[in-house]
């Protein structure tokens, strides 16, 4: 069952780096399915959200986390936007659900047309209806199908303003250690180039979010990558067994009519294939992002406590990864995976998904809980030329005007890889224009500092998150981010950030004098995510 999403009447380029007044978007309902929107051939679009800036959303004194039964505490503000945030300083589980919008636009910024997607204000056919977690920076990337005819990207099935879904377990894998006690599905959802939507629910990611999510329609996979996990140590079989990397194949039938089975997973890396030490089973598959490039699936880990942040690829032939170093380079002419991976339930506790079927992509970093890699978005150019966006550091130590931590990084960015003699190679990470650490002002925002952290409510760019990228007729590329941020916010995930675009020469070893510029920024109330081409683009 598919539904043509409402728009957004309310939001105007007003609010954009672009400042031009444009007409109010019609509103939607059953009616727009009637007359659906077209995402066209060439245009960007870009996953917002917004949050429903209701003081009533909390209320002070409130307990934190919902129903939790363990280490509970109580809510220091109310719902009012950028304050409430600070809530994420006593509840490390903190969030609240809002809307989602993709906004098409130009390869300028232009805004062309906005969708919001269904949830609980403007519901679908049965109920359909999904939504982010607003603060969850890690969210909402947005990822053409194989085919180029349709977007995917992942959410949860709850109403908008529910408190602390991204880390709520889901219904099929509960972990008694969770101190959020609700349950909450997580979903995929996809739309065509008509703006017309489904979705597919799981029950993976429990304790944690879904990131993001590629459709290969030709073998009617879906391959998904996100985080698991929200309690103690030893975690769950389910938990250990939903995390990272899943496969999953996409219904069309309405939510009302699907029922979830256990997760499966596609692959599973384990730093004990570098010759480390085992640490947190299941944590080590805490990925970000993911391309598909010559039926290879590549993904990124770039947070959290364990683990290896780097780029991985699975290995299908079973030839490379298994009982290897752990490092590696794809099979030429290896097939993308049609089923879930085979693995050994008995060691699920000591060993975790066995046997492995990731590598480490021969080249990149291979140090456990690095303090200078965090990969996120990933971008491949040509076989030999891969582009990676480092989301930064997250320190926002401040002097002199400056977020001196963020400013002081020299891998945050868009780095520039290249293959050489089998082995990646990082030639040069491109800063210029983001003002790597240097605040800036969004509309509407309180000035000075945030008394709960005392540092300044005005953010500063840290890195690079979720990017694509089109290879030009001359010789460049030109690749669009979306950019991180550092502030004294509560939850340095609810500042609103820009998307970027920046031209490189495709075959330079050295910077040639290129330059980010700002092309489309969120407003007050908002977060921008991910950033894909239209469906129909080729």
């Amino acid at each position: 069952m598919r539904w043509n999403c409402v728009t957004d009447n309310t939001r105007t380029l007003a609010l954009r780096i672009a400042a031009v007044t444009v007409a109010t978007l019609a509103a939607g309902g059953p009616a727009c399915a009637q007359n659906p929107i077209v995402f066209s051939p060439g245009n960007l679009v870009v996953s917002r959200s917004v949050y429903d800036n209701k003081a009533g959303n909390i209320t002070v004194g409130q307990t934190l986390p919902p129903n939790c039964t363990n280490s509970c505490v109580t809510a220091t503000n109310d719902g009012t936007y950028p304050t409430v945030w600070n809530n994420a300083l006593v509840d490390g589980s903190f969030g609240i659900t809002s809307k989602i919008f993709l906004d098409q636009i130009t390869t300028a910024g232009a805004l062309i047309s906005s969708q919001q997607v269904p949830n609980s204000a403007h519901p679908g056919p049965s109920k359909n209806q999904m939504v982010t977690s607003f603060s969850s920076k890690s969210e909402l990337a947005l990822n053409l199908s194989l085919d180029h005819k349709s977007l995917t990207f992942m959410g949860y099935v709850a109403p908008i303003d529910a408190i602390d879904v991204s880390n709520s377990n889901t219904p099929g894998v509960v972990d008694p250690t969770n101190p959020v006690g609700e349950n909450v599905y997580r979903a995929v959802a996809q739309v065509d180039q008509y703006g017309m939507f489904h979705f597919t629910e799981t029950n993976a990611y429990s304790g944690n979010n879904g990131r993001a999510a590629i459709l290969d329609n030709f073998n009617g996979a879906l391959y998904l990558a996100g985080n698991a996990g929200n309690g103690g140590n030893p975690q769950p079989n389910g938990v250990i067994v939903g995390a990272g990397a899943q496969f999953l194949t996409p219904l069309m039938e309405p939510e009302s009519a699907q029922d979830p089975g256990a997760p499966t997973p596609v692959a599973s890396f384990n730093v004990t294939q570098l010759g480390d030490a085992e640490d947190k089973i299941g944590k080590d598959d805490n990925f970000r992002g993911l391309t598909i490039f010559n039926n290879v699936l590549y993904y990124t880990k770039g947070s959290g406590g364990n683990g290896v942040n780097t780029v991985y690829f699975i290995d299908t032939t079973g030839t490379v990864c298994t009982d290897s170093n752990g490092i590696g380079a794809p099979v030429a002419g290896a097939a993308l995976p049609t089923v879930p991976m085979t693995y050994n339930p008995s060691v699920l506790q000591t060993k975790g998904l066995d046997p492995n079927n990731m590598c480490v992509l021969k080249g990149f970093p291979t140090a456990l809980k690095s303090k200078t890699a965090f990969p996120f978005g990933i971008w491949f150019a040509n076989p030999d030329t891969l582009f990676v966006a480092d989301e930064g550091n997250g320190d926002n130590t401040y002097s002199n005007g400056m977020y001196t931590g963020a400013a002081a990084q020299t891998t945050a960015g868009l780095q520039k890889w290249i293959l050489n003699s089998g082995t990646w190679s990082l030639v040069y990470t491109l800063q210029a224009g983001l003002n790597l650490g240097v605040p800036y002002t969004v509309a509407n925002y309180p000035t000075g500092n945030n008394p709960a952290t005392g540092l300044p409510w005005a953010p500063g760019t840290d890195g690079l998150r979720n990017i694509t990228g089109v290879v030009n007729g001359d010789g460049t590329v030109t690749v669009y981010a979306i950019t991180s941020t550092v502030s004294g916010n509560g939850d340095q995930g609810a500042d609103p950030n820009t998307l970027v675009a920046i031209t490189d020469t495709l075959a330079a070893t050295v910077p040639t004098g290129e330059s980010f510029t700002a092309i489309y920024s969120a407003g007050f109330g908002e977060v921008l995510r991910g950033v894909s081409f239209a469906p129909g683009t080729m």
